[in-house]
């Protein structure tokens, strides 16, 4: 038995740059006591997710307030060689100033 695909020029360039290609396989001629069939492979056009972007709320000195469609996200990175004692100040005071941006957002949000 002959079986015979149909293939566009544009999967068939797709499928030799060793791209996974997904799509549905179609009989078109029924094979009734004949010795061939013909199929027709047409890929799926699917569109590639678009990600949302993070919008930075606040910019802090060490780090940053950042809102995501889901979450609130607060990045603090402070070096070490400032010592124990500046590292709690610039913390303490950091995070109030996250925690400012955050109540800020929220009073922009439920108006």
């Amino acid at each position: 038995m002959i079986i015979r695909i149909e293939i566009s020029n544009e999967t068939l360039q797709a499928i030799n740059d060793g791209k996974y290609v997904e799509g549905s396989l179609r009989m078109l001629e029924p094979s009734n006591g004949r010795k061939s069939a013909t199929y027709a492979f047409r890929k799926y056009n699917r569109q590639a997710r678009k990600h949302q972007k993070d919008v930075i709320v606040r910019s802090l000195e060490h780090g940053w307030v950042k809102e995501s469609k889901e979450r609130i996200k607060v990045y603090e990175s402070i070096p070490k060689m400032l010592g124990n004692a500046r590292v709690v100040d610039v913390l303490a005071r950091e995070t109030d100033d996250a925690i400012e941006a955050i109540e800020n957002l929220r009073i922009v949000n439920q108006e």
